[in-house]
């Protein structure tokens, strides 16, 4: 237990505000934490799984009312309402700490209070911020447990200092009407009530690690952002790492543990997972920009993950995961899920604990956002510097996104401000990692728009300012569309592995080794600097995916303006010069 005393104060306005029947502090070890699957399985908050099959796996099912982020229920309650912007919800915020304190008040009687004490990225290291969440759920503390650093050298790397971030999380009743995602930004606060699901509690997830830290980057000169990190490795060893960002669900997590072609890997290629979903970057003594992964293990959606879509996210499930939402195979003990293979099991519970005969079901046996929680250690390519204090440089930064038309395979941006633009324009179809309707188009700059903890257009001005600090050493900015289809709806590009293809354009692009064409949107390749080779797939097919249709981009500027205007004064000069810019080489 912590003798830091702005950490002790605050606990016991805990124990004063949620009347506890005990305290337990995590202290990281695995006895403890042993201990506490012990109790989930006994109350049937957890389910023990097969543990030849699956070693130290087990399965939670939330309430069907509680199974996605609520972007309706979360709240950024800054002290000012414009500063947390258009594209945010915005509550007072000390009406809205006396609300949720009024919902919390006595909600752990009976209960445990857990103490989790957390560090986003490596426990010292100088990139790495921390955290204090309270919980009454042991699911919370398990998931925390993979997903983040716990425990007592958390606290000592803490010393004295009242730098560090307070979380209350209380699962009350699981009401979906008093259910609130709270964020005070000025006071490094978050609160979470009335939600058992993981992106909803895990505050060291997308609340702590892309809402409140956003804000702290934008004080302190670095970027939060929502990004994979991968290395690649040429056959000489130089290893070149990248940043990507895509929404939800878009197959970020596929692009971060890729795995080469053949034809790559027999030359000596590789691919380093740094990061599958949060990067947190700033500007290194050698005047490059230097990401860490604060997280410590993966938070992936189940449905699509199988031995072909990605074969090394598969491999981090099988040891140390928690599972939820899936469905239980009644017959082996173990889970499935849809397009994990093509059996469903005949003997089985679905993710509501109903019975379920994936044969004949016209239902789902695993809901479209259940997840797994894996250790990323677990991970066949985890980067050997994935737990490097000074984390690794970043040669590029890719945006990317769902488009079934419009924006070629590949593009780069024309200079850091146009890539502030490029990222700040793109736009997907929305999936099911937020509650809401699918298949709709939405513009997300940066894959940022659910977890910015302030105003956007302050964000784009960050990001501008960004690019002054860096200089000519700033990342060079790419955007990539996996999801071009042809006129049946058919994907064009075969994607997965063979993304890698384009990666290594990327990369040539970064070290000058390649020429592009010129378009009105940006540096697009020419379709013979693609290698191609050991695919079945023409270079005709490639030309078509990386032809910009200037009409179909017209519209698209139209869009942009459109969106701009929500921004008002805040949105930077430099982008509205950009988009008239755009403008004007596509009349041309």
């Amino acid at each position: 237990m912590t003798t830091n005393k702005s950490v002790l104060a605050w606990i016991d306005e805990m124990k004063t505000l949620l009347s506890p029947e005990k305290v337990v502090w995590i202290d990281g070890s695995e006895e403890q934490l042993e201990e506490l699957r012990a109790i989930a399985c006994s109350t049937g908050e957890l389910t023990k799984l097969n543990q030849e099959e699956l070693p130290g796996c087990y399965l939670h099912r939330t309430k069907p009312n509680d199974v996605a982020r609520v972007e309706d229920r979360t709240f950024i309650c800054s002290r000012k309402e414009e500063d947390a912007g258009p594209t945010n919800n915005w509550k007072d915020p000390q009406e809205t700490y006396k609300m949720l304190f009024d919902i919390a008040r006595n909600s752990y009687k009976g209960r445990t209070m857990y103490v989790i004490p957390y560090s986003m990225g490596p426990v010292g290291s100088p990139l790495a911020e921390i955290g204090f969440e309270v919980t009454d759920s042991i699911y919370v503390v398990l998931n925390m447990s993979i997903m983040t650093r716990v425990g007592v050298k958390v606290e000592e790397a803490l010393g004295d200092s009242e730098n560090w971030i307070k979380g209350l999380h209380s699962s009350c009743d699981i009401d979906p009407e008093k259910r609130y995602i709270c964020h005070f930004p000025e006071d490094n606060y978050i609160i979470s009530v009335n939600s058992a699901y993981g992106g909803n509690v895990l505050l060291g997830k997308k609340c702590f690690a892309l809402r409140i830290a956003s804000y702290l980057g934008k004080n302190n000169e670095w970027m939060a952002e929502h990004m994979l990190i991968l290395g690649i490795e040429n056959p000489q060893g130089e290893i070149k790492y990248v940043t990507a960002a895509f929404p939800s669900a878009c197959g970020k997590t596929n692009l971060a543990m890729l795995i080469p072609p053949e034809g790559y890997r027999k030359n000596g290629y590789k691919v380093w997972t740094v990061g599958d979903d949060i990067a947190w970057m700033r500007k290194g003594p050698d005047g490059r920009l230097w990401a860490i992964n604060p997280e410590n293990g993966f938070f992936g959606v189940a449905p699509g993950t199988n031995e072909k879509s990605n074969p090394n996210a598969l491999a981090s499930t099988k040891k140390g995961t928690i599972f939820t939402n899936v469905a239980l195979n009644l017959d082996t003990n173990t889970v499935w899920w849809e397009g994990l293979d093509k059996n469903p099991p005949e003997h089985a519970l679905n993710w509501k604990g109903e019975p379920w005969n994936g044969k004949t079901a016209t239902e789902k046996g695993a809901h479209p956002n259940s997840r797994f929680t894996a250790p990323a250690k677990n991970c066949p390519c985890i980067s050997p510097e994935f737990d490097n204090p000074s984390g690794v440089p970043i040669s590029a930064i890719i945006f990317g996104g769902r488009r079934a038309q419009t924006t070629p395979l590949v593009y780069q941006s024309r200079s850091w401000d146009n890539g502030v633009f490029v990222g700040s324009i793109m736009a997907s179809e929305t999936t099911a990692a937020a509650a809401g309707a699918t298949g709709v188009l939405r513009r997300d700059p940066m894959a940022m728009l659910p977890f910015c903890g302030y105003h956007m257009g302050d964000y784009f001005g960050h990001w501008c300012d960004m690019g002054k600090v860096l200089g000519d050493k700033a990342p060079k900015i790419f955007n990539v569309n996996w999801f071009r289809v042809d006129d049946e709806g058919n994907f064009i590009w075969p994607g997965f592995g063979d993304n890698f293809r384009v990666l290594e354009w990327i990369i040539k692009r970064c070290e000058g080794k390649v020429d592009a064409n010129e378009t009105a949107i940006g540096y697009v390749p020419y379709a013979d600097d693609i290698n191609l080779e050991g695919l079945d797939f023409s270079k005709e097919q490639l030309e078509e995916i990386l032809y910009v249709d200037n009409e179909k981009w017209a519209k698209e500027a139209e869009g942009i303006t459109e969106f701009y205007k929500k921004f008002g004064d805040k949105l930077p000069k430099q982008l509205a010069k950009e988009l008239d810019a755009l403008k004007e080489r596509l009349a041309k």
